[in-house]
């Protein structure tokens, strides 16, 4: 099992254009394959960071997913939407394995 972990760097003044591609992304995510584990938005603290876990029973099916999202219109539709509304201003990626027990 493989956990992915999402740093955003968002505009604070766009932080309804982010939710919106939060809640685009949770739906698509699972529709690929993985469980996602929700968004988690500024609340105290820092208001231009916001977070995302997700996970994938491998590495490999991970990457099946990464592919698809390269050509699958909606999640397409969903990178222009961030583009164009400039809701994400950098991100960063890990990988991280869960343990449960």
């Amino acid at each position: 099992m493989i956990t992915v972990h999402l740093r955003y760097e968002i505009d604070p003044d766009k932080l309804d254009e982010f939710t919106e591609y939060g809640r685009t992304w949770i739906r698509l995510v699972n529709r690929l394959g993985g469980t996602h584990h929700g968004y988690f938005m500024p609340s105290e603290g820092d208001s231009d960071e916001a977070f995302a876990l997700f996970t994938f029973p491998s590495l490999a099916e991970y990457e099946v997913y990464r592919n698809a999202s390269k050509t699958d219109p909606e999640c397409q539709e969903a990178f222009e939407f961030a583009r164009s509304t400039g809701c994400i201003r950098r991100y960063e990626r890990r990988f991280l394995s869960p343990v449960f027990s």
